[in-house]
């Protein structure tokens, strides 16, 4: 049974720079801290780092969208950072924003708020609950 979300890994060129600017925009160090591989706990999902990137193509996978509480604020904060556009917050519908930026090492990085749905207290790190 699927039962969440848990790890997001994307590939980068320079682990260190990576490192610094995923620090940045996540507000936090990483828990995990090897050469091979880095790894951020966001409120109990993983944000890996991976240096492999040999025969690679970056930017056409699968986008994972990371929960924000304020789509615009964050997009433009991300922006700031060193990101690059890829589609501007919209409104797909029922208060639910996305965006996409790349990040500086050629990967997508997805935000979303969704104001339905939230994680239980008591099982953050297992599933979301929706909250109509």
């Amino acid at each position: 049974m699927i039962r969440g979300l848990r790890t997001a890994i994307y590939p980068v060129d320079d682990l260190e720079k990576a490192k610094a600017w995923y620090g940045a925009v996540l507000g936090i160090q990483p828990y995990f801290d090897q050469p091979f591989y880095v790894g951020f706990n966001v409120e109990g999902f993983e944000l890996g780092l991976d240096p492999e990137v040999a025969n690679l193509a970056r930017g056409a996978n699968v986008v994972a969208y990371w929960g924000v509480d304020h789509a615009k604020e964050s997009y433009s904060r991300l922006l700031a950072l060193g990101a690059r556009e890829r589609t501007a917050v919209q409104d797909v519908g029922e208060g639910i924003r996305v965006a996409t930026v790349f990040d500086p090492f050629g990967n997508v990085f997805g935000i979303i708020e969704n104001p339905h749905f939230k994680l239980a207290a008591s099982s953050a790190a297992e599933q979301e609950v929706p909250v109509r």
